[in-house]
């Protein structure tokens, strides 16, 4: 079967997305249930959003499907009708973007993976049935008053760094499928304390959820919906915020502030900053923490380096950029968290 897609020039795309005059909405949703034919039931909702006008990325496999989309104001509830048309996701929870100018996405992205979320669990046991329980924003407040509760992040750590839950543990790890066996090391000896999970949407915390008690913990929770839904019923509610600071979101935003507190320090001259950005230079692209004053004096590029690479011409420019991945290129403390971690655990052992 064909792989239907775009053919138009991604700039163009970019430039018509900044023309609009209808605001958008930026939505995230997951579900997990069985898809027989990920290709065509793919290419189907690629023909189907596009005359929606949706724009965004979008994960589907034979567990279900994962997206981050934004989509006209006035087709919100079509979009709406045509997610509920199937049976599993009928009365799906849309998580609405909470600091949101509707600019996050240019192109709509459908790709069939082999897991919605990459997990590395092979074990044939593993279900995604037995999964913990969901709390809500009350709830999750009314837990993290309480001192036998653990609260941990599932998120990467460039995501913590800028915000979290007070109390929360990190996992200090690059990608999920490492943080999964480190959450079960880490938790050794508390398999009967209350565990709370959490996550950007909820997608990743209610497969961590499964996989703890998969392994052995009996009082798992995963926050429903993630800090997107815990900031918009904090909205609706009038809630005193127990999330600290700005949650990392993976679209052109790069982040949606939760509370004013800034935790994080800029990368390059250490003062208060949590505004994550890409290094201008293509052929590097980090992702990094960078305050104003730098991005002027830097010209928007992680190292001096990168500044004289930005000066050359563009076909040199073009030449560097050539044949590389740059898909995990991340600014990286997680390893060095995760020595100090350890020794704190060591110390905690001894």
């Amino acid at each position: 079967m064909p792989l239907l897609h775009n053919r138009v020039n991604n700039e163009e795309l970019r430039l018509r997305m900044l023309a609009e005059k209808e605001p958008r909405t930026t939505i995230s949703f997951y579900q997990y249930f069985p898809i027989q034919n990920p290709l065509e039931f793919r290419n189907t909702w690629y023909k189907d959003l596009t005359a929606l006008q949706v724009f965004g990325r979008i994960y589907v496999a034979q567990e279900g499907v994962n997206a981050q989309i934004s989509v006209p104001n006035s087709k919100l509830e079509e979009l709406r009708m045509y997610l509920y048309q199937y049976p599993a996701l009928n009365g799906l929870r849309l998580n609405i973007a909470v600091d949101d100018d509707g600019k996050s996405f240019w192109v709509l992205r459908i790709k069939v993976r082999d897991k919605i979320v990459a997990d590395g669990i092979e074990d044939p046991s593993f279900s995604m049935e037995n999964k913990g329980k969901y709390v809500n924003a009350e709830e999750m407040n009314t837990l993290l008053e309480d001192e036998n509760t653990i609260v941990v992040d599932m998120r990467n750590h460039y995501e913590f760094e800028v915000g979290h839950f007070v109390r929360a543990i990190e996992i200090p790890s690059d990608t999920f499928r490492e943080q999964l066996p480190m959450a079960v090391e880490m938790l050794k000896g508390s398999e009967h304390k209350n565990i709370v999970m959490y996550c950007t949407g909820g997608i990743r915390c209610e497969k961590a959820s499964a996989y703890m008690k998969h392994m052995g913990f009996d009082n798992v929770y995963h926050l429903e919906g993630g800090v997107i839904n815990y900031a918009n019923q904090l909205n609706k509610l009038g809630l005193e915020s127990k999330f600290i600071g700005k949650n990392f979101v993976f679209d052109q935003r790069l982040g949606e502030r939760i509370t004013q507190d800034v935790i994080a320090s800029c990368h390059q001259c250490g003062k208060p900053s949590d505004t994550h950005t890409n290094c201008k230079n293509e052929a590097c692209h980090l992702l990094f923490i960078q305050c104003e004053e730098c991005a002027k004096k830097m010209k928007g590029c992680c190292s001096n380096e990168c500044v004289s690479v930005m000066e050359l011409p563009e076909e040199e420019r073009k030449e560097l950029r050539k044949g590389k991945d740059l898909g995990r290129n991340i600014f990286n403390k997680s390893k060095q968290r995760l020595d100090e971690y350890k020794q704190i655990w060591s110390s905690q052992d001894s």
